[in-house]
């Protein structure tokens, strides 16, 4: 599997998901104009966590895509995906509304995509996440959780690999914090940049959870 930040909270997740199969491409949250610039790809399936202009442009997108923006079960390309909701404050969606949380199993592999999620995980979402191996988490606040919360949830969830996301990059337009708070919090003192992340079952961290910074592609 390969895994490439595009900005915001937007990866591209190129996948086999059994050997015999053809490589998917899996697009989350595409972005519309925040200062980045989108690029132009082809994907097989699109994951929208909610109805936000730097989280829904599925429009942006080639080929097609299935686009998946609704809590539920779904089994796309033989990738399973699973649309659970939570919401985009502490306030249960009362300020901005609701937000799905994408967990999808493929190649042996959990990668878990929170969104937009602006507060602390109940025990009914800790229990559905477990197992979790990479987790693409918000850690910029103001429209999300911060870096507190965030490292709070890393710690609920207890993944292997997590990758920050939605945090203040060069060109970004939206106020938010810098991913270097969320670093102090986890205690990450040495920030490892990574282009393109190639990750199989057997290479995942057996010992120490690993935070990994992506450049944005």
């Amino acid at each position: 599997m390969y895994i490439t930040w595009l900005g915001q909270s937007c990866f591209k997740i190129q996948t086999k998901p059994q050997k015999e199969t053809e490589e998917v491409t899996m697009i989350t949250d595409p972005y519309g104009n925040i200062g980045l610039r989108m690029p132009r790809l082809t994907a097989d399936i699109v994951t929208v966590s909610h109805a936000h202009f730097d989280h829904n442009n599925v429009t942006a997108l080639q080929g097609n895509p299935l686009v998946v923006d609704q809590a539920g079960e779904y089994e796309i390309k033989k990738i399973f995906i699973y649309g659970l909701i939570s919401y985009h404050d502490k306030n249960q969606g009362t300020e901005r509304g609701k937000n799905i949380i994408y967990k999808i199993q493929t190649e042996n592999l959990v990668l878990t995509h929170l969104g937009d999620i602006g507060h602390i995980l109940d025990n009914g979402l800790i229990e559905k996440l477990e197992g979790t191996d990479i987790l693409m988490i918000p850690v910029g606040g103001t429209f999300t959780v911060g870096a507190k919360l965030a490292a709070e949830i890393v710690q609920q969830i207890e993944p292997r690999i997590v990758i920050p996301m939605h945090y203040k990059i060069a060109g970004l337009n939206i106020k938010l914090e810098p991913v270097d708070n969320f670093l102090k919090e986890m205690g990450v003192s040495k920030k490892e940049m990574v282009e393109k992340l190639k990750i199989t079952k057997k290479e995942l961290a057996a010992e120490k959870m690993q935070v990994i910074v992506m450049t944005k592609k």
